[in-house]
């Protein structure tokens, strides 16, 4: 009788919910271990004072100034010019708002003394240069 009905075989089926749960544990795996850096993608290591105290900045402008004399705010790469328009914003919204400058201990001090400069001329006297001990 086997003869006249042969055994129909059954299709393959593959089981995806052992696969779906080894990727999302991969997928958690891999953003658990990413290093998340801050927005600053500008290389800047602050220059060692020895009279430097603890940080108190709790404003969130920061300017950045890395070695090659690139400026960027609040983590965005920005020129001298479009920095002065934005501060000017600041300004408007909060004339006390306090501006944390972080220049690399290497960077042209002349590029330093311009984000200074724009700073006192726009009215913004809280401004503080981040070092380290």
């Amino acid at each position: 009788m086997s003869e006249l009905y042969p055994k129909r075989r059954e299709r393959p089926e593959m089981n995806l919910v052992p696969l779906i749960d080894v990727l999302v544990i991969l997928i958690f795996f891999a953003f658990v271990t990413m290093q998340f850096r801050s927005a600053t993608t500008l290389n800047i290591t602050v220059p060692k004072v020895q009279t430097s105290g603890k940080n108190q900045f709790s404003g969130k402008v920061e300017i950045g100034i890395d070695n090659e004399g690139r400026i960027s705010l609040n983590g965005r790469v920005v020129e001298i010019v479009k920095m002065e328009e934005l501060l000017k914003e600041v300004k408007e919204v909060n004339p006390d708002m306090p501006i944390l400058v972080k220049a690399d201990e290497t960077s042209h001090f002349g590029v330093v003394t311009q984000v200074w400069d724009v700073c006192r001329r726009l009215g913004l006297n809280k401004v503080v240069m981040q070092t380290r001990k």
